[in-house]
């Protein structure tokens, strides 16, 4: 009986390698067919999560126009996924309004804390200058002893 099990236990690992190396080519196959597919106008997300529209194509990268009027090249590699406009995020006006709010106010975080930066070393340095100075020790002398 036992004689039996190790054959067919090697046939099993056998078996979920071939599914499993098969599983993965045809995944990589599909990738592959849907960047050739990649034209003019078509929405994309690129591996690092960037969405934009592509512009312009050649046999090996696409320019992705990522805000109106920035347009940035990319391998075709790097574009992961054709999108629906749907799933893609948009800023509504008053988001974007939001936005230019919270970088104007931590503009305004950012030079009160330089500002108090500067008069906390300012008054470090007065108070360094009205430190009394330490007194430094003499130097040992030799005491006539010689080391051997």
């Amino acid at each position: 009986m036992s004689a039996y099990l190790i054959p067919v236990l090697l046939v099993v690992l056998v078996g979920f390698m071939f599914f499993g190396t098969r599983k993965q080519k045809r995944a990589m196959q599909q990738q592959q067919d849907m960047q050739k597919s990649l034209s003019f106008g078509d929405r994309v997300m690129t591996t690092s999560g960037l969405y934009g529209t592509i512009v312009t194509t050649s046999d090996d990268t696409v320019e992705l126009e990522i805000a109106e009027g920035l347009v940035t090249t990319w391998l075709r590699q790097a574009v992961r996924e054709k999108v629906v406009d749907s799933t893609v995020p948009e800023l509504a006006d008053d988001d974007v309004e939001t936005v230019d709010d919270e970088v104007a106010d931590y503009e305004d975080v950012e030079a009160e804390h330089t500002e108090a930066v500067d008069e906390t070393e300012g008054a470090e340095e007065h108070e360094d200058s009205e430190k009394e100075t330490a007194e430094v020790a003499q130097p040992l002398e030799n005491s006539g002893k010689k080391s051997s």
